[in-house]
């Protein structure tokens, strides 16, 4: 059963913020970015994407997806550095501009989602060549990177194969290397300790950039929406028997958007009924607490008026 505070907080999510005086914005699927001199303000919004369509929102998505990425960012910084200054507010993250790459590391430890239903139907649009046989669920023998285009709102992402993303001069060679590089410390880092809490790191996606000659991980990290995690506990068992795993993650409303209207990114996206809005924040919800062993505090009210308060108090506004 959910938390009663999710359902309360419905009306108070935050699908939008204009804050002028933060510097000039961009408008991103969640994010709304603000940019002054070289200076980021990341403000991660309520708002709710899938198969490139932003579609509603979710009580508490915001607070709960930064606040992760931040205690990720935090926990990685070791591997790779990150464009991260300050988090003032549960939602929002200042940031070192960084030039971003035009690429999407995605990287894989397990054949599910949409690369599963390529190898279904015989596509192999990354290159990776995967043998025969094999089955929905199963983990790789090393961690795979599929990468892709970034596209803008509304726009399909392009699969990339390795040589594409030279060919098409998207990156260096120098970048690219120590990029792929990077992705795949950042995820062996991020399975670790994902392990240790009962939890599988299945794919994920990385974003990074260069700040100055310094490369540096941007956007998010292993969050609900840009991962999948599933429950360690059974999960062999589940594989072993054909069952679905179970999830905490954007895939829950993926898989409900298939199963109950049809709807795989093409056409107009169906409206999402409150019950799935609060159903998949509790995941977050559960996600979150898991990953970082703590409890989140969930505060029902005024999210915009909270993150003026605080974007204030930080000197920002």
């Amino acid at each position: 059963m959910s938390d009663a505070r999710l359902s309360a907080q419905l009306p108070h999510t935050l699908n939008a913020t204009d804050f002028p005086t933060l510097g000039q914005k961009y408008q991103g699927k969640v994010r709304d970015t603000y940019l002054k001199g070289d200076r980021l303000v990341l403000i991660t919004t309520d708002r709710l994407s899938a198969f490139d369509h932003v579609l509603t929102t979710l009580p508490f998505k915001g607070d709960l997806l930064n606040t992760l990425a931040h205690f990720w960012f935090q926990k990685t910084a070791h591997v790779v550095k990150n464009h991260v200054i300050d988090m003032p507010d549960p939602c929002v993250i200042v940031g070192r501009q960084a030039q971003a790459f035009k690429v999407e590391f995605v990287v894989r430890g397990y054949l599910t989602g949409s690369l599963w239903r390529d190898y279904e139907a015989g596509r192999d649009p990354y290159g990776l060549s995967l043998p025969p046989g094999m089955k929905k669920d199963q983990k790789f023998d090393r961690p795979l990177l599929t990468p892709s285009t970034k596209a803008p709102i509304g726009q399909h992402d392009e699969p990339l194969t390795d040589a594409a993303v030279l060919e098409r001069g998207l990156l260096s060679a120098r970048d690219w290397t120590r990029s792929k590089e990077a992705a795949l410390g950042l995820f062996a880092e991020g399975q670790k300790q994902t392990s240790a809490q009962g939890m599988l790191l299945v794919d994920t996606k990385y974003e990074f950039g260069l700040v100055g000659e310094e490369l540096v991980v941007i956007d998010e990290m292993h969050t609900p929406d840009c991962s999948r995690f599933w429950i360690s506990e059974g999960s062999a068992e589940r594989f072993a028997r054909g069952e679905p795993q179970q999830m905490l993650d954007k895939e829950n409303l993926r898989q409900w958007l298939i199963a109950e209207r049809g709807f795989s990114g093409q056409g107009t996206p169906p409206a999402i009924p409150d019950e799935v809005r609060v159903m998949l924040a509790d995941k977050y919800l559960a996600a979150f607490e898991r990953i970082t062993g703590t409890t989140f505090p969930l505060v029902v009210g005024d999210v915009r008026a909270r993150v003026q308060k605080n974007l204030r108090a930080a000197k920002l506004i």
